[in-house]
């Protein structure tokens, strides 16, 4: 795959941008790095203002395309993997990762793959970080780690680029029938009704257990097949326990 058709499938979220200037930034970046899908989930600003437009130069094509969507999940659909960039690491069940390790994983899929970044003020949240099946963090100075968020895109673009003009090794080869993103939300949905049907789940552990119930099915990289599997399982269990009622 050409370096221009590995970056073209890649999908840059901002969720819920507070700052016209930054969303203008991103789109110049974008524009820079051979970018071009950017997505802003619930935008906080106004991304047609006059500050963002003066920000993107001469990636105003990018932000004038840049799709609007309410919500994370929306975002997300039709990609196959996704990444979530993160500075916060103590309460994560799995490990920050830098760009060099995780994003050539984005670039390998077979369809759209996403990177999403949090907004200027809280970044993401614990349930937008369930969104994601790894995570990224910018390694930077313990003085002060904390980056904007056009220069966190602008650190990852770059690294996008880079990888884009070099053919590595693949580590996890995506297979032809891997899982969308949507899909998989639409199974884990299925599965916290069932459990919590059944009592296994309970309102104050349900989102802890889901967590690691998404930890444990991202690292296994689900088929369409697969999952298609486990949703006849809930139906069965669902019919069964009809059945005797």
């Amino acid at each position: 795959m050409s370096d221009r058709a590995s970056l073209k499938k890649i999908r840059i979220i901002l969720v819920e941008p507070a700052g016209a200037l930054n969303v203008g930034s991103a789109a110049r970046i974008l524009k820079n790095m051979g970018l071009q899908q950017l997505v802003l989930v619930n935008p906080q600003c106004d991304p047609a203002s006059e500050d963002a437009r003066r920000m993107a130069v001469h990636g105003a094509d990018v932000l004038a395309a840049a799709q609007q969507v309410q919500s994370l999940p929306e975002a997300l659909q039709g990609c196959q993997r996704a990444v979530a960039t993160t500075a916060r690491d103590r309460h994560l069940p799995t490990a920050l990762e830098p760009p060099q390790t995780v994003l050539p994983w984005l670039l390998e899929s077979n369809g759209p793959s996403a990177l999403i970044f949090g907004s200027e003020e809280r970044g993401l949240s614990n349930q937008e970080l369930n969104y994601a099946q790894r995570f990224l963090g910018i390694p930077a100075s313990s003085e002060y780690p904390s980056l904007n968020l056009a220069q966190a895109v602008a650190v990852c673009a770059y690294e996008l680029f880079q990888l884009a003009q070099t053919s590595l090794p693949s580590a996890t080869p995506p297979t032809a029938d891997e899982a969308p993103l949507d899909q998989l939300e639409a199974y884990y949905q299925h599965l916290e009704t069932l459990l919590s049907k059944i009592g296994y789940l309970h309102p104050h552990t349900a989102a802890a257990r889901m967590q690691k119930f998404r930890r444990l099915f991202n690292r296994a990289g689900l088929s369409d097949g697969e999952v298609a599997m486990l949703r006849g399982i809930l139906r069965q269990v669902e019919w069964a326990i009809a059945a005797r009622e």
